[in-house]
């Protein structure tokens, strides 16, 4: 039995919601490693902010794939023997991390600062997504 079949009586072509609900509920990204935030800025506007410290620009990879977008660390090979680890606090291991996208949200930019990495994200509506006024003839409609 359909869970959101009561919000599906007033609604038309929302049928992948459900879909996207039961995703979220099987996903399991419950690591909460790295950690991230999400902002909202504005009418369309977002910024995923993640914490990746330790990670430079060539271990981090941003990809967006059909609604999604993936964020991954590789991070390189720390094979010094001549260092001796007395403590080893800064999580520097690798991570895949996914995040849904609406409809006409794209990746406008990236940057990485301070061991924050920025990815900011855009509703971009195209014209023919838009509203438009239905002229109302005086003939049968087809």
């Amino acid at each position: 039995m359909n869970t959101l079949a009561p919000l599906f009586r007033h609604s038309v072509g929302f049928d992948r919601f459900d879909e996207l609900f039961d995703a979220a509920l099987r996903s399991d990204q419950s690591n909460g490693f790295p950690p991230y935030d999400i902002i909202r800025e504005g009418d369309g506007t977002y910024r995923v902010i993640m914490a990746v410290a330790g990670f430079s620009r060539d271990e981090l990879d941003i990809v967006v794939q059909e609604n999604v977008l993936r964020i991954t660390g590789k991070p390189a090979s720390e094979r010094d023997e001549s260092r001796t680890w007395l403590h080893r606090g800064i999580a520097r291991r690798a991570f895949d991390r996914t995040f849904r996208l609406a409809d006409h949200v794209e990746v406008e930019a990236a940057e990485l600062q301070d061991g924050l990495l920025v990815v900011v994200l855009n509703r971009v509506v195209p014209e023919s997504k838009k509203p438009r006024q239905v002229p109302i003839g005086a003939g049968e409609a087809r």
